[in-house]
């Protein structure tokens, strides 16, 4: 315990005690030097007095200037293992010739020229072993400290640039300890990286218990989905905890709100590559358009607003009957765009717009005055559960809702509209299905009826994370520790993620010519009971269910019911 606070002490002492303490250090070096590099000349030693002292005084005079400008005593030398052994190197070589010139090539009296050219090399080698000597110290009393303390000791996933920032990171902090990395390059297999050895991915297995692994960070940013999927079904079976790294570059920009390891991306749940948009198609279709986006607060209308914005439409109109949701996504748009005036060429104008498609009269002033070129219909009552509880409010919304928005489209000859459909809408099981797919009839009777606006339908499957998904519930249960309620096990559904809804959906109303149900290809279905049980094993829990009715988790239990 006292050597733990001494350490402690140590780090809390303010930068200007810290630099001190160090140059201390340095002049006590720089005299050693000289002592030593008279013994290795002379083979006696020589007391550091008379003649040999314009040796001490010369290496101290040269080596302080020259070390403080060359940023030698900048590196917190605790964290920058690399970085400050580099600045040692370059500054040491500056040092070296400066010595080397003033007492061999040049020539002091008293001081033989063999010690100009040892004692810079002393130096160097006597600086690198008592900083590293120092932060091995230094860190070993702190990990003796910290071991009093519970801490998940984490395996990190990527030796990369990621992972090595990663691991920097974690071992300022006493929460966790990182004991190695997995990379799938041979050529750092069996390495060590700033203390942490590379270990071959193939032996998880062993070293989940050899090293008592609670965790798995996943640093890999650069990688393939396809990739990604491989490693989670390798990690899936161990039962310990996965999380991701975002990408720096992401963070950089502020497109991660997040503030550092999270858990699993939601695209690892989908089992498919992501589908990439086709942004030239995208901006070609709406650049300098004024477009109508309606339920633009909602998780889907939201990220379609997103979108629209990044292929530049002269104006986007943002219409919700929530007060809130208009006003977060409306501020999120504002700090997103370029700080210029709204009416400059290139800049978007965006428009909150409070009001329910219900309203018959609400609707046609907004579409009359601002006359869009494109509607996007986003609004809708989705949850099942409710719609099944309120039948008629569903379809009033989302039929009768549907119905007005496309008349007052066809009234004023509006190009574009796009309906926000469901695969639900396919031989509906409930009423909100139900009211999906009797909004499609509508779209396509009217469809028959007109040629100066292109009507046309996209069908989601189960949207990732979107308000109302089974990610989020699944998410919120298995914190709980359970029970993961599952209604039948024989159900399947097809995934994708919200950018992926959001792009189909323009996609859709490019390609559109009147009248067509646009549907993404999502692979192959997937069922929601593997679903939740991957969810489960990969947060670093196993499923109790009636064919493990004992088995446990790491700590907490999870069921399916």
């Amino acid at each position: 315990m006292r050597l733990v606070s001494v350490a402690q002490h140590a780090i809390r002492l303010p930068r200007w005690g810290k630099r001190t303490l160090i140059v201390i250090v340095d002049v006590s070096l720089c005299v050693l030097a000289v002592w030593i590099a008279y013994f290795l000349r002379l083979s006696v030693w020589v007391p550091l007095y008379g003649l040999p002292v314009r040796a001490v005084v010369g290496s101290v005079a040269l080596a302080l200037p020259i070390f403080a400008a060359m940023g030698v005593y900048r590196p917190v030398f605790r964290h920058a293992e690399s970085t400050g052994q580099t600045q040692i190197l370059l500054a040491s070589l500056v040092y070296a010739l400066a010595y080397v010139a003033i007492f061999t090539a040049w020539s002091v009296p008293g001081v033989p020229r063999t010690v100009g050219v040892i004692q810079p090399v002393l130096l160097f080698v006597f600086m690198i072993m008592v900083r590293a000597g120092a932060r091995r110290l230094l860190n070993a009393m702190l990990d003796h400290g910290n071991a009093m303390h519970s801490r998940e000791r984490v395996l990190i996933y990527g030796a990369g640039q990621s992972g090595r920032q990663l691991a920097a990171a974690i071992s300022s902090r006493p929460e966790m300890k990182v004991v190695g990395f997995l990379d799938d390059n041979k050529g750092l297999q069996g390495a060590s990286i700033n203390g942490f050895r590379v270990y071959p991915p193939g032996k998880i297995l062993s070293l989940v218990d050899k090293l008592a692994v609670d965790e798995v960070l996943l640093a890999i940013p650069s990688a393939t989905q396809q990739r990604r999927n491989e490693i989670l079904a390798m990690l899936r079976s161990l039962h310990i905890r996965i999380r991701t790294l975002p990408d720096i570059v992401d963070l950089a920009l502020g497109n991660v709100t997040t503030s550092g390891t999270t858990n699993l991306d939601i695209n690892d749940l989908l089992g498919r590559d992501v589908v990439t948009p086709e942004m030239a198609v995208m901006e070609a279709h709406l650049f300098g358009c004024t477009i109508l986006v309606t339920g633009a607060g909602g998780s889907i209308g939201s990220e379609l607003c997103r979108q629209i914005v990044a292929a530049r439409p002269a104006k986007l109109l943002l219409l919700d009957n929530s007060e809130y949701s208009l006003y977060a996504i409306h501020r999120e748009l504002e700090l997103a765009l370029p700080s210029h005036a709204p009416d400059e060429a290139g800049v978007t104008q965006l428009v909150p717009l409070l009001g329910s498609v219900q309203n018959e009269q609400r609707m046609d002033e907004i579409i009359g005055v601002w006359r869009p070129s494109h509607v996007y219909h986003a609004a809708a009552y989705k949850h099942v559960p409710l719609v099944e509880h309120n039948p008629i409010q569903g379809v009033v919304n989302n039929v009768f809702g549907t119905m007005n928005v496309a008349q007052r489209c066809i009234d004023y000859n509006v190009r574009h509209f796009v309906l926000v459909s469901t695969d639900k809408a396919v031989r509906p099981t409930n009423v909100m299905g139900a009211t999906k797919r009797l909004a499609e009839m509508v779209l396509q009777a009217l469809a028959e009826e007109t040629t100066q606006t292109c009507l046309s339908m996209v069908r989601f499957g189960n949207v990732l994370g979107s308000s109302g998904s089974v990610v989020p519930l699944f998410r919120q249960q298995i914190q709980a520790g359970g029970p993961v309620t599952i209604t039948d096990e024989r159900i399947t559904r097809f995934f994708m993620t919200i950018p992926e809804a959001a792009q189909l959906v323009i996609q859709a109303g490019a390609m559109a010519s009147g009248g067509e149900v646009f549907v993404l290809d999502m692979g192959e279905p997937v069922r929601i009971v593997d679903l939740a049980r991957n969810m489960i094993e990969l947060s670093g829990l196993s499923v109790r269910d009636s064919r493990n009715p004992l088995r446990a988790s790491r700590g907490r239990y999870a069921r399916q019911r």
